[in-house]
């Protein structure tokens, strides 16, 4: 008994030392370890299978725990509007994403997901987040300092959700305000894109002095992966029409779409998302000589390239007509993650065949799969996969919401203030014996905030988050003994008939995204100009429009004592009265060009033939006053 009791202990030594001296041979385990070492460490271990797996993003609805495990599925993604919930909470999402995660930890190897989510003027998707200005507001403020302090607080609600990847920013040039993604486009300017990739710090964390060029860096619990996108050209699409094709020479490229990138790489940024457009013809999902030969290779980009969402099935038309072609075209252009995001066994089915085939060779499935593992690596990911509630106090936070109303003040640009016959209407009392406030984007929190807000598509009224309408920012600014009232659309005998002192009217476009905001006439649509021309008819009136881009103005302009630019605000509509009552003076300047006509598009800052309304850097200055009762 005593010598079978002696086989038993060494039998339980030899396998425990086995044991140990796997766990200490999984050097990707520890973090310790170099980076690289940890990369190759894991690499070495995976099976085809396993990296394939690594290389599939998809939508949260086509995913369970399960699938995580069974497919090493690398990363998961909410599209717009798609949450564990109506008005969930910081904790439901947690939950959510935790789950996922917890699945993805107990496959073979291990390896943490990485949760994506556009949140691409805040927190958008989210329930109570702060919705900041979108990207045309910031672009105004030419305020590089205060991108970056939005970038970090974005990050860090994204994070009190429990999710360490923003598709965010977009550094499009738009050249063409009849692109529906203009809103999203800091400028038509690149060198104002290329300052406003400051956020890619905000987001990320700052890079240290001594990286190297192009490596991925994402610093700490509270920060997270950031995207440049869409590489490359989305701006420059013919007529501004949403993923078509940019005809422009290789200069014109490299001159204008192309700076901000250089920018974000220098920066660290840890991902790019390749652009539907094409570039004189050839689809971007599918141009090697761009993606691998430009963006990896010159540019020596590190971090790992995505598609968008269902980015390779459109490289053919009608989309998907030859999947197995997309599939190679696009891996061998070099995206390294495909945002499929629906159907995984047919993409991990179709790219398996094709490298046992010889089709696609097992170095780039490698390359896609190292720079995937890089970013996580980076981001301590490993370390600390699971999301905790330490966060969750931040989401819509008073310091955040501050943050926003200064960022919308600054982003507000004074078009029209009097003229030669007219003293200067703003800055307007607080004190007046009654005042109007009219228009159909007064008091719409969706309106103010646009598209990607709650909803891919945004929406309008005011359940769906919180925040503050522009009339509840009026009725808060002015003197207590003021009256106001508030019409939508009033007819012109009633403004002329009630002896108001003046009238506030806020106008301008209902939400979109993207091709459904494609638009060839950019005209206001009713109400909105008859509520101008009646109000401004009958009393002195400021307009502030909300919009994403320039619009058809200038047939109301002389009837119109002040205009001003609010662009598409968010949450914080104080900011708007902060300005408008002379608490801040107006500072912003216009992003882009406006138009006269749309006839005169595209029409870009150094074109020969420049005769906007109002050209780029435009914008009237007023200094604060303290008010007077």
């Amino acid at each position: 008994m005593a010598k079978v009791s002696v086989i038993w202990v060494g039998l339980l030594l030899v396998f425990g030392l086995a044991a140990m001296g796997e766990a200490a041979s999984e050097k990707y385990k520890d973090p310790k370890q170099p980076i690289n070492i940890r990369i190759r460490d894991l690499m070495y271990r995976m099976t085809l299978a396993e990296k394939i797996g690594q290389m599939v993003q998809l939508e949260r609805a086509n995913a369970t725990p399960e699938i995580m495990k069974d497919f090493s599925i690398g990363s998961l993604l909410s599209g717009g509007g798609s949450g564990p919930g109506i008005q969930a909470t910081a904790e439901d999402w947690i939950n959510m994403v935790n789950e996922f995660q917890k699945g993805s930890l107990s496959s073979r190897l291990g390896i943490p997901m990485i949760y994506g989510i556009d949140a691409v003027h805040g927190h958008n998707n989210v329930y109570n987040a702060t919705i900041f200005p979108h990207n045309v507001g910031l672009g105004a403020t030419r305020d590089p300092e205060l991108v970056k302090r939005i970038g970090a607080a974005t990050a860090i609600e994204v994070r009190a959700t429990g999710i360490s990847y923003a598709f965010a920013p977009c550094i499009a040039v738009c050249r063409d305000p009849r692109w529906g993604r203009c809103y999203e486009s800091y400028s038509e300017d690149p060198n104002i894109v290329r300052a406003m990739t400051e956020i890619i710090p905000g987001l990320q964390g700052e890079i240290p002095a001594n990286s190297r060029k192009g490596v991925p860096y994402v610093n700490g619990k509270d920060k997270v992966a950031a995207c440049a996108k869409h590489f490359v050209g989305d701006g420059g699409t013919t007529n501004g029409i949403n993923e078509n094709n940019t005809v422009i020479d290789r200069h014109g490229l490299l001159s204008i779409h192309m700076p901000a990138y250089y920018s974000s790489i220098i920066k660290g940024v840890a991902t790019v998302m390749v652009s539907y457009s094409s570039w004189n013809g050839q689809k971007m999902h599918a141009n090697h000589e761009l993606v691998t030969g430009f963006l990896k290779n010159t540019l020596q980009f590190r971090g790992f390239v995505i598609s968008d969402w269902q980015g390779i099935d459109r490289i053919t038309s009608p989309p998907h007509a030859n999947y197995t072609y997309s599939v190679q075209a696009g891996v061998q252009a070099g995206i390294d993650m495909v945002m499929l995001p629906f159907n995984h066994t047919e993409f991990i089915d179709i790219l398996t065949n094709l490298v046992e085939s010889n089709f696609i060779p097992m170095s780039r499935i490698d390359d896609a799969v190292r720079r995937i593992l890089r970013v996580k690596f980076s981001m301590g990911l490993f370390e600390n996969p699971l999301a905790n509630l330490s966060f969750v106090d931040q989401l819509g936070s008073q310091a955040h919401r501050d943050l926003a109303r200064e960022a919308v003040r600054k982003s507000l640009v004074l078009l029209k203030n009097g003229d030669e016959t007219d003293a200067p209407l703003l800055p307007l009392p607080k004190k007046a014996n009654k005042i109007l406030v009219a228009g159909t984007h007064a008091h719409d929190l969706g309106y103010q905030c646009g598209g990607w807000t709650i909803t891919w598509q945004g929406l309008s009224g005011n359940n769906h988050t919180t925040g503050t309408t522009i009339l509840s920012a009026i009725s808060a600014a002015v003197d207590p003994s003021t009256e106001i009232v508030f019409t939508e659309n009033p007819d012109a005998e009633f403004v002329k008939s009630n002896n108001f002192s003046y009238a506030v009217v806020v106008i301008g476009e209902p939400p979109y995204a993207e091709t459904a905001g494609d638009s060839l006439n950019l005209t206001i649509s009713e109400p909105g100009p008859s509520t101008i021309t009646n109000v401004c008819s009958g009393v002195k009136c400021v307009v502030v429009v909300i919009s994403g881009r320039p619009v058809v103005i200038q047939p109301y302009l002389s009837s119109i004592h002040a205009l001003v630019a609010a662009w598409l605000p968010g949450t914080e509509g104080q900011g708007v009265t902060d300005v408008l009552f002379g608490d801040y003076g107006f500072t912003g300047k216009l992003p882009r060009t406006w138009f006269k006509t749309v006839d005169q598009l595209p029409m870009n800052s150094g074109d020969p033939h420049y005769d906007p309304l109002f050209p780029i850097g435009f914008g009237l200055t007023t200094q604060p006053i303290v008010a007077s009762y």
